[in-house]
């Protein structure tokens, strides 16, 4: 009794940290800045009597007040999402945790607030139906959320001076601003599209006050539902034991999985990664700068050995798709040098390679799916295409 209080305890004060660390994220992204009380009291133990510099707008509490904005319907989305796994498993009565929530807010940088949320399952699931249940039920309910988050979004839109609020530099130029703060600006950073987001901004937002694509960040129901569109491709993605990885294995069983999981993982690392280094990269008359590109791309194959290792029974053919991988990228980027992945997926890349797993447990039941359940799998599939971004996030 004792250890579920504590527990408890744990989950609700990492809930409530949470709140918090979104919000204030929330309010930087809003108004472009941040909160310096960090920076102030570390200047403060230092004996340092530089302060911050007066052109940087110093967020308070009525700021923060604004960030609830963005923080409790993006918290929302996240809570809906693990309860439609909590409740499922629950029903088919496999053990589950409430949901941890895992704040992370940084001081001198922005950021979104948190990690997610996770909830643990705690006895065995045996069965590839309820695999395939628990699995699916979190993005359906989370995506739900999202579309009707986005749609309130793109059909609330302030006016479009609205941006001169968090911009006030931009109103001597009028609705014609973007001809003029964007032509030598650096840091902006642009929502990339997927299908869905895209629908949105064409066929539901009022032309008037849709706002630049790189002010999107500004508006935060947008911004928040565009992240949980993000949260959930990444979900979704077919590997492992992502929820994308469960519905998979529930559609076309182990044997199966055990071979277009790893394909994709592949297909995957190869995207993200793709561009970082180019067929003429090595065409220079620098030895130093020659070698020291050859250091990196030894690094980098061996970041993606690490990545594979565990993708097959063997760590040799670990390293073979390594080097494959890399080839097929020299050679794509020779045919192509103006193609690039989204090199943060790497990060991703290795999080699924390292820790999540690449291939799914096996389960004691096989028995195949009915069509129902069939149907519900092949919809989760589309909602990963119309919700993945190939650029999730570009910065110029």
């Amino acid at each position: 009794m004792q250890s579920n209080t504590r527990t408890y305890v744990i989950q609700a004060t990492l809930f409530i940290v949470t709140i918090i660390t979104t919000t204030m994220a929330g309010a930087e992204w809003m108004y472009g800045s941040f909160f310096t009380f960090v920076i102030d009291i570390v200047k403060f133990l230092a004996g340092s009597a530089d302060a911050i510099p007066s052109s940087v707008k110093r967020l308070g509490w009525a700021e923060f007040v604004q960030g609830f904005h963005f923080s409790l319907p993006f918290i929302a989305i996240l809570t809906i999402h693990e309860f439609g796994h909590y409740f499922m498993a629950r029903y088919h009565q496999v053990r589950v945790t409430l949901p941890y929530y895992i704040p992370l807010w940084f001081a001198v940088s922005q950021s979104i607030g948190t990690m997610g949320a996770f909830i643990r399952i705690k006895s065995q699931v045996h069965s590839r139906l309820k695999f395939f249940d628990i699995g699916i039920a979190g993005p359906l309910a989370g995506f739900i959320a999202a579309v009707a988050l986005l749609w309130y979004g793109f059909t609330h839109l302030p006016p479009a001076d609205y941006i001169f609020t968090i911009h006030p530099e931009y109103a001597r130029f009028g609705s014609s601003y973007p001809q003029f703060v964007y032509e030598n600006a650096r840091g902006n950073l642009a929502l990339g599209d997927n299908i869905l987001f895209w629908f949105f901004k064409t066929y539901v937002a009022d032309p008037a006050r849709l706002p630049h694509a790189y002010e999107m960040t500004h508006y935060p129901y947008i911004f928040a539902g565009y992240l949980a569109l993000f949260f959930t491709s990444l979900n979704l993605i077919p590997i492992g034991q992502l929820d994308g990885g469960h519905i998979l294995y529930g559609l076309i069983g182990k044997k199966k999985f055990d071979i277009v999981a790893p394909a994709l993982f592949t297909i995957f690392a190869f995207y993200a990664g793709l561009g970082i280094f180019r067929a003429d990269s090595f065409a220079i008359g620098n030895d130093a700068l020659f070698y020291e590109r050859l250091f990196y791309l030894a690094i980098y194959i061996y970041f993606l050995y690490i990545c594979f290792k565990r993708a097959t029974d063997n760590p040799s053919t670990g390293l073979m798709l390594s080097l494959i991988v890399v080839v097929c990228q020299f050679a794509v980027s020779y045919v192509h040098p103006d193609w690039e992945g989204a090199r943060g997926f790497l990060a991703f890349v290795f999080i699924l390679g390292r820790f999540l797993g690449i291939r799914h447990p096996e389960t004691e039941e096989n028995k195949p799916l009915d069509l129902p359940r069939i149907i519900l799998g092949i919809f989760a599939l589309i909602i990963f295409i119309i919700t993945f971004s190939p650029q999730p996030f570009t910065e110029v």
